[in-house]
């Protein structure tokens, strides 16, 4: 019996470089070299060899825009490879924010099934240092995802890391049937 779109996504509260997945979703800036909240996280937990493939995509192609997403090796992280993906700064929502963070979602996506990845965990895009509210985030989140899942075979499984109790309780309303 193929799986349900409700048994391929889940939530978790914890700490996304932790997750035991084939790739984790980073939460990054256009220049692609660190910075604070999780992207600091997932480039201190995963090692040099994030940096290192992040570089060589800054010097391909000068970076990642917002919207958009690029993958690297996971290094030290339990999971294979980071999609790392730039999302919208807040500004109040009429500057094509909901837009920009539904591309983030589509364009990660896109990227898990090129590589045929099975399982893809995401933080919540934006929420924290770029302010977007959490509770509209997470209705973008779970609406591109239920819709890519629904048309897609990659990747089989989706897990949304909340980081505290507020982004969680945010998914789980979106989540609810």
């Amino acid at each position: 019996m193929a799986p349900t779109l409700s048994t391929r996504i889940q939530l978790v509260q914890g700490d996304i470089t932790r997750q035991q997945v084939s790739a984790i979703v980073n939460a990054a800036n256009s220049s692609l070299l660190g910075g604070g909240g999780v992207d600091g996280a997932i480039h201190r937990a995963g090692g040099p060899d994030i940096l290192a493939d992040c570089q060589k995509i800054r010097a391909r192609q000068g970076g990642c825009q917002t919207g958009e997403a690029v993958i690297t090796t996971g290094g030290r992280l339990p999971a294979a490879h980071v999609i790392h993906t730039v999302g919208p700064v807040w500004n109040g929502g009429h500057k094509g924010e909901p837009e920009l963070l539904a591309s983030c979602y589509r364009n990660s996506l896109r990227l898990a099934a090129e590589h045929q990845l099975a399982s893809v965990a995401f933080p919540g895009i934006s929420t924290g240092i770029y302010g977007y509210p959490k509770k509209e985030a997470a209705a973008i989140a779970v609406r591109e995802v239920q819709q890519w899942l629904a048309a897609h075979e990659f990747p089989q499984t989706v897990v949304f890391v909340a980081f505290d109790e507020e982004s969680r309780r945010g998914y789980e309303r979106e989540l609810q049937p």
